[in-house]
C-alpha cells in the first residue's frame, strides 16, 4: 500500500507588500451609504485678509428646488455642532432646534470664528469692531460679510437668501452681521445675545464684577480648542472665591493673570470708552436698518439678561415700516428656547413653551423672509409668555403701555403703594464682607462644566433660605385680592446710607406663594424671584466715574432690574429682599473705597452699617410696570394665545 499523500499547500497570488511601512488608514475616506439624506460640505472659506475659516455646510438631499441658508458663526466648535450623532439623518446630526429647518429644505451652516477650533488666524474674545480698539482691516462684521459672499457663490442649490442666528456669543455675532449687512442677508434671529457686557450681560452688572465669568474666560482663551477647565480643588465655589480675597488674586492663583482677555476685564472696572465702544445697541443706532430681525429674550437668562431687550429697543425705534422688527419673550433660561421649555427648576409652564415659540413664531419668520412664504397669520411685533398666569400674549410694542406705580418699602417690613408718612425712620442691617450673602444655597458647584452644576436654573431658586439672614431685609405686602399684571422694566430707588465709603445694593422682587398650593404642594410658601439685580454704589451718579460714598449720608441709588412679564395671582404676596452682597455671583465690595476693587487688599474689607430709609422725603420704593387695563391705542393691544 502506498503511503498517503501529503496535502498540497498552494501559495495564493498576493499583491501584499511588506506591512512594516504601511498603514491601514487611508489619507482620505468618504463614508458611503444610501441612508444619508444630506451632503456634508467642509470648506475653509477665505476672508479678505487671506485667513481661512472652518465652515460646515449641511445640505438636505430631498430639498425641493433652490434652498435658503441659515448661518451660525461660533467660537464653540462648528464641527461638533454639525455632528451631534453619527446618524445618516441630517436632523439627528444637527442640534434639535434645526430639525424643522432641515426637514423643510433649509441648508444649515456652522462656522468657527477666526482662531478657534478648525479656523486659522488669531482669536480675540469679543473683538471690537474697526475703530479705536481695532486698527486692523477685519472684524466680525467683515468676516460675516465675506462668509455670506462665499456661501451664495459656492454652495450648490442655494436660493441666494441667507439668515443668521445664534445664542449668546453666537447671538452677538448675529448682531455683528447686521452692522453692515450683505445684500443676500434677508433675516436674523439673535437669541439671548450678548450686547452690553458692563451694564448687564456676562462680565459686569452695573459695576459689580461677575466672578463666575472667570471660568468662561479661562476655558475660552487658555487654549484654542477650549480644552482647559480650571482645576478648582474645591467642591464649593463660594469657599474658593472667599479664601482668595479679591477677584484679581483668585485669577492669579489659577494662572488667569497670563490671559490677556482676563486682564482687560479687570483693567476696565468702570463703564469707560472700552465698554462704550463695544456696546452693540449703540452700534446698531448707526447701522443700516434693512434686515428683518426676530430678537429672542429669556425671562430667566442667567447670563445675558439685558441684550435682547436693548437691541430690540434700538431696532424697533429705527424701523420706519414697522414690519422688520419682532421680539419673542419666553420663560426660559439661557438658550432654552432651542430645547425643551416645559419647565424650569420647580416651575412648570403647562406646555413646551420653546416648541410653541419655534412653531408659532420662529419657523414662520424664517419662511416669510427666506422662502417668501406668507405666514397663515401676520406675525405679531411682540410675542411674550406671561408667568404666573402661564400663557402667551401678543403686543404691538414692548413694553406695552402701562401705569408705572411706586411700591414703598415700609418701616417694620411692610409694602404699600402709599408713600410713608413724614419721620418714619429707617431699617438697618450690618453688612460684613467676611460673611457675604450667597446667591444660592451652598455648596455652590462651579458654574461651567462642574459636575452636578445647576447653574442654568438658579434664577428660579426658592429665595426662602436667605430671608432669615440678619443681613437681608425682607419687605412683604398683604395677600392680593385680585391679579396684578406687570410687563416691562422694574427699577428700585433706594434712599440709603452706609458707614463705609463704598457699598453694593442688591434688590430682589419676589412672588411669595400661598402657604399651600394644592396643584403642586412643594411650592407652598415658595419665594419666586421674578426680577433682581445689583448696583455698585460707587457708580450711583455716573457709570463711567467711580466716586466714594460719603459715610452716613442719605443718598438715592437707582437699581435698574431686568424686564418682567408676570401676574401676581390672588392670594399671592409681593415680597422684596434687600442685601449688599450676591456672592460669588458677583465679587465682594470691600466697603472701603479703593481705586480698583479687583485688587482690594484684606485690610480694605470692613463691616458697614447699611440703612434703608422710609421718610416721606426719602422714601425707598420699587417702580412696578403695572400693565394698563385698557387695550385701546398706544401699542397696548393684548391678545391671549391659548
Amino acid at each position: 500500500m502506498s503511503p498517503a499523500k501529503k496535502p498540497t499547500i498552494r501559495k495564493k497570488a498576493s499583491a501584499s507588500r511588506d506591512l512594516a511601512s504601511s498603514t491601514d488608514v487611508p489619507r482620505k475616506f468618504q463614508q458611503q451609504t444610501p441612508a444619508y439624506n444630506h451632503t456634508r460640505m467642509e470648506a475653509m472659506i477665505p476672508m479678505r485678509d487671506g485667513v481661512k475659516l472652518n465652515t460646515i455646510i449641511m445640505i438636505p438631499k430631498d430639498g425641493a428646488g433652490k434652498m435658503p441658508m441659515v448661518l451660525t458663526r461660533t467660537p464653540y466648535n462648528a464641527s461638533r455642532r454639525a455632528a451631534r450623532t453619527d446618524s445618516p439623518d441630517i436632523a439627528m446630526a444637527l442640534p434639535a432646534a434645526d430639525e424643522a429647518l432641515v426637514r423643510d429644505g433649509y441648508i444649515r451652516v456652522y462656522q468657527d470664528v477666526r482662531g478657534r477650533f478648525g479656523s486659522k488666524g488669531r482669536y480675540v474674545m469679543t473683538v471690537p469692531t474697526l475703530g479705536p480698539f481695532n486698527s486692523g482691516k477685519v472684524d466680525q462684521v467683515t468676516d460675516a460679510w465675506d462668509t455670506i459672499e462665499w456661501l451664495v457663490a459656492n454652495v450648490p442649490d442655494n436660493n441666494g437668501r441667507v439668515g443668521t442666528t445664534g445664542v449668546s456669543y453666537d447671538g452677538f455675532l448675529t448682531l455683528m452681521s447686521l452692522l453692515d449687512p450683505h445684500p443676500a442677508l434677508h433675516a436674523a434671529v439673535p437669541v439671548n445675545s450678548m450686547v452690553d457686557s458692563w451694564l448687564g450681560d456676562d462680565f459686569y452688572r452695573h459695576g459689580a464684577f461677575r466672578t463666575v465669568m472667570l471660568e468662561y474666560v479661562y476655558r475660552q482663551t487658555s487654549s484654542r480648542n477650549a480644552s482647559h477647565g480650571i482645576p478648582w480643588g474645591y467642591h464649593d465655589f463660594y469657599s474658593a472665591v472667599l479664601e482668595a480675597g479679591s477677584i484679581g488674586e483668585l485669577g492669579r492663583r489659577y494662572g488667569a493673570d497670563k490671559l490677556p482677555a482676563w486682564n482687560r476685564l479687570l483693567e476696565h472696572p468702570a463703564y469707560d470708552d472700552y465698554w462704550q465702544d463695544q456696546a452693540v445697541h449703540e452700534l446698531l443706532e448707526k447701522a443700516p436698518r434693512k434686515v428683518p430681525v426676530l430678537n429672542v429674550h429669556s425671562l430667566f437668562d442667567q447670563e445675558d439678561m439685558y441684550g435682547a431687550v436693548l437691541s430690540h429697543e434700538v431696532m424697533a425705534r429705527r424701523d420706519r415700516s414697522g414690519g422688520k422688527t419682532h421680539l419673542a419673550i419666553g420663560p426660559w433660561c439661557h438658550g432654552q428656547a432651542t430645547g425643551d421649555g416645559s419647565e424650569l427648576g420647580s416651575l412648570k409652564w403647562g406646555a413646551d413653551t420653546s416648541l410653541q415659540f419655534r412653531e408659532r413664531m420662529l419657523k414662520p419668520f424664517w419662511d416669510q423672509h427666506l422662502k417668501r412664504v406668507k405666514p397663515a397669520e401676520t406675525l405679531p411685533p411682540v410675542l411674550a409668555f406671561e408667568t404666573g398666569s402661564n400663557g402667551w400674549h401678543s403686543y404691538d410694542s414692548w413694553p406695552p403701555a402701562g401705569n408705572p406705580e411706586r411700591l414703598y418699602l415700609q418701616r417694620g417690613g411692610g409694602l404699600d403703594f402709599k408713600r410713608p408718612r413724614k419721620g418714619e425712620g429707617c431699617t438697618e442691617y450690618v453688612s460684613d464682607p467676611a460673611k457675604p450673602v450667597p446667591y444660592r444655597v451652598r455648596p455652590i458647584v462651579p458654574s461651567f462644566g462642574g459636575q452636578g452644576s445647576t447653574w442654568r436654573r438658579w434664577l428660579v431658586d426658592d429665595q426662602r433660605p436667605f430671608a432669615d439672614r440678619t443681613d437681608v431685609l425682607v419687605f412683604v405686602g398683604q395677600p392680593l385680592q385680585k391679579p396684578l399684571r406687570l410687563a416691562g422694566e422694574v427699577a428700585a430707588t433706594l434712599f440709603a446710607s452706609a458707614t463705609g465709603t463704598d457699598a453694593d445694593w442688591v434688590v430682589k422682587l419676589i412672588d411669595l406663594y400661598p402657604n399651600e398650593v394644592p396643584s403642586q404642594p412643594e411650592l407652598g410658601g415658595h419665594q419666586f424671584m421674578i426680577s433682581g439685580d445689583i448696583l455698585r454704589g460707587r457708580y450711583r451718579e455716573s457709570y463711567s466715574e467711580a466716586q466714594p460714598i460719603p459715610p452716613g449720608q442719605v443718598l438715592p441709588y437707582r437699581v435698574v432690574m431686568p424686564h418682567v412679564h408676570h401676574t401676581f395671582l390672588p392670594g399671592h404676596r409681593i415680597l422684596v429682599q434687600i442685601q449688599s452682597s450676591w456672592f460669588p455671583l458677583c465679587d465682594r465690595n470691600p466697603q472701603t473705597f479703593v481705586d480698583n476693587i479687583a485688587w482690594a487688599q484684606p485690610e480694605d474689607f470692613c463691616t458697614s452699617i447699611h440703612a434703608i430709609h422710609h421718610a416721606a422725603d426719602a422714601a425707598s420704593f420699587i417702580e412696578l410696570p403695572v400693565q394698563a387695563k385698557t387695550t385701546a391705542g398706544g401699542g397696548s393691544k393684548r391678545r391671549r394665545h391659548k
